[in-house]
């Protein structure tokens, strides 16, 4: 093999690796920025969980002081 060759053989390895890195720093993008999405949705619901619960308890307050 000539040291021609040797050198695309090796550009082409770095290429490939260098494509898989940059697949896997995306595919870990994706996952990061699902699991945020989920984490707020999650928080929304506890929030509004929460503020149901308050009106309950603030209503059931309310019509105990109109008795």
């Amino acid at each position: 093999m000539t040291n021609q060759q040797n050198n695309r053989n090796q550009q082409n390895g770095k290429s490939v690796a260098e494509s898989i890195k940059n697949t896997a720093g995306s595919a870990f993008e994706t996952v990061h920025n699902a699991l945020e999405t989920t984490e707020n949705i999650a928080m929304n619901v506890v929030d509004a969980t929460k503020n149901a619960a308050n009106n309950l308890t603030g209503n059931t307050k309310n019509n105990r002081n109109n008795q």
